[in-house]
């Protein structure tokens, strides 16, 4: 999934435009809820070793809340990471590509924005 099907799947399904807040990063969409506008997602590009990885190129990344009780499980599979730069109990980082299926991907984002509605 690239970040335009993400975000275009977050535009149909919850009826959200990204929210581009920081001059000094103006390619970082944040996704909050319509009415309260608490954050349900942050999809950013990041260097690949800020994740963890060697260095290689920016690659795209969607942080997620998630419940603690699946972080330490889901952060065990491919394109799961420590969320960079949020409460890493809390929220995850997941690579948009190379990564977890697209179903996967929409399931995590789901659940984040029902954990923080």
């Amino acid at each position: 999934m690239n970040r335009q099907q993400l975000l275009d799947h977050v535009l149909h399904t919850y009826q959200v435009e990204p929210d581009y807040p920081w001059k000094k990063h103006s390619d970082y969409a944040v996704l909050r809820h319509p009415r309260h506008r608490k954050w349900f997602a942050l999809v950013f590009p990041l260097e690949s070793h800020k994740l963890g990885l060697e260095h290689g190129p920016v690659v795209e990344v969607m942080n997620i809340k998630t419940r603690p009780e699946l972080t330490g499980s889901l952060r065990q599979q491919q394109g799961v990471y420590a969320a960079y730069h949020m409460n890493k109990e809390h929220w995850l980082s997941l690579t948009l590509e190379n990564g977890l299926p697209d179903s996967d991907i929409i399931a995590l984002l789901d659940d984040s924005f029902s954990l923080t509605f």
